[in-house]
């Protein structure tokens, strides 16, 4: 008997076992956490992949994650907030505007990556037996290692600036950061999933988060909203429009980091009970966190197929 031959009758007696993620909603969920946990050495390699390729073979390295910000910040500071006088009524505007950019980046980053992850990862897709939500994870990851710096600079311009007088409110902070996370990680899995099978989706992606950009009060305050909207409408239909606004997770996370970071002398007018409405953007996320992947682990067990 050839070595051929042996060797195919060794795997014949081998028992055959499902690769699929379970299906049920909740014990589905288990094992895939689980699966997922059992890789975590694994999910570490990719973030540090992650961040070696994006600076590989550049002059600057880590600097990089800087300069783009800084120069968006530059740019939003001069033309909104000298240009148009937006920042005379709201200072330090700089502050204003570098808190709302940090945490868009951050969301901009899981979503926009973790969204062309599973593409950008054929190779191992179409070889390797493993969970695939280790791809949009790893695209967390690096956009958390991305942030981490900002927030550094941030914190230090606020202490050079106008220092810390958040006080009770200090909790927006961390908990304006979950909401991003969580949201961002659900959105990460489902259009991460949905862009295998519809290329476009990537692309739409692009053109959401830009919308999204200019949807969250980052380079202009919440009561110019208010105003807005109290001189254009009544004030019942002003009500509902102002609560549909709030009702977006990232601009509740935005004015979070505001609320924190920016300390100014005006008297500015916050949305009531910001604190809760954070929580509850939370609860909400992770229920779309769970049902988002829920579909992943449907749609992915197709992808090397249509890969």
């Amino acid at each position: 008997m050839s070595v051929a031959d042996e060797r195919a009758e060794r795997l014949a007696l081998q028992p055959l076992c499902n690769i699929s993620p379970k299906s049920g909603l909740f014990t589905g969920t288990w094992e895939s956490f689980k699966d997922i946990w059992a890789r975590r050495q694994l999910l570490g390699l990719l973030v540090k992949r992650e961040i070696r390729a994006k600076y590989k073979n550049s002059a600057l390295g880590l600097l990089w994650s800087l300069i783009r910000p800084l120069v968006q910040l530059l740019i939003y500071y001069l033309v909104i907030g000298q240009f148009l006088r937006v920042g005379v009524n709201y200072p330090p505007f700089v502050i204003y505007i570098y808190s709302g950019l940090a945490i868009w980046s951050l969301f901009q980053e899981i979503v926009a990556m973790g969204t062309s992850s599973i593409l950008a990862n054929v190779g191992i897709v179409k070889k390797t037996r493993l969970p695939r939500e280790i791809f949009p994870l790893a695209s967390v990851g690096s956009a958390l290692f991305n942030f981490a710096i900002q927030l550094v600079i941030l914190i230090f311009l606020v202490l050079i600036t106008s220092g810390f007088t958040a006080g009770i409110n200090f909790f927006h902070l961390p908990l304006s950061i979950l909401v991003v996370l969580v949201w961002g990680v659900a959105l990460a899995l489902l259009l991460a999933a949905l862009n295998v099978y519809y290329r476009d989706i990537q692309y739409l992606t692009d053109v959401a988060l830009m919308i999204g950009f200019y949807a969250s009060p980052i380079i202009y305050p919440w009561p110019m909203v208010q105003s807005f909207l109290v001189d254009h409408f009544s004030a019942t239909v002003s009500t509902i429009i102002q609560e549909i606004y709030l009702a977006n997770p990232m601009t509740l996370s935005v004015m979070g980091m505001q609320r924190v970071l920016w300390n100014t002398n005006v008297d500015y007018s916050w949305p009531s009970y910001l604190g809760y409405r954070l929580l509850v953007a939370l609860g909400v996320g992770l229920i779309a966190l769970w049902l988002s992947q829920r579909v992943f682990a449907k749609l992915q067990r197709n992808f090397a197929q249509e890969i």
